[in-house]
């Protein structure tokens, strides 16, 4: 029993592919790469992870028929850049249009810089950035693993002192499909 309720009677099945989403809200991000000519993409993804601390590698998920995909094989460097709210739509964007046929920084008026140590850009407009040269590639499935070793990681200093300031930045989380989140500001620590 959960709660004072029969396990049986208060739980549903989940089925199929929607398994992922009982994980969900999950932080999104805008994962810049570029082609061999330097040419910038842009994907978002909520399936970013950090797996370790020493040294410093956050992995994120995939799939092979996205066009980032072979742009990450190919260059071996990518940027993961942390959106907040105020650019929900040029986020959406950037996930369901592709790179291959479209410049998303041009179309979506999102603004490239240079980045501190690898070819990637990174979005003006976001407030974190970790810059990662590829340090291992594991396929998954129907996904591959990536999993870079953080070169560089910054922050917008007004968003960020020891975690991020919620009153004053608004991350946006994945539910699912086409919802997306913000988390309410109030902070819990529990008692030692």
């Amino acid at each position: 029993m959960i709660g004072g309720k029969n396990l049986e009677k208060s739980t549903i099945d989940i089925v199929g592919p929607s398994f992922f989403r009982l994980l969900h809200p999950k932080l999104t991000v805008l994962l810049t790469c570029v082609d061999e000519a330097e040419r910038a993409n842009i994907i978002t993804l909520a399936w970013a992870i950090p797996t370790s601390i020493n040294p410093p590698l956050i992995a994120v998920s995939i799939s092979p028929s996205r066009h980032s995909h072979g742009l990450i094989e190919k260059t071996k460097e990518f940027v993961i850049n942390i959106p907040t709210t105020e650019i929900l739509n040029e986020m959406f964007f950037c996930g369901r249009k592709s790179g291959k046929d479209i410049d998303k920084f041009r179309e979506t008026g999102l603004t490239p810089l240079p980045a501190r140590k690898v070819k990637p850009p990174i979005i003006k407009e976001c407030v974190t950035f970790l810059e990662c040269k590829l340090f291992n590639q594991v396929p998954t499935g129907d996904h591959t693993l990536f999993i870079g070793e953080v070169l560089a990681a910054y922050v917008d200093k007004d968003a960020f002192n020891k975690t991020y300031d919620l009153e004053k930045i608004k991350l946006i989380y994945h539910m699912g499909g086409n919802q997306f989140t913000t988390l309410n500001p109030e902070i819990m620590t529990p008692e030692t």
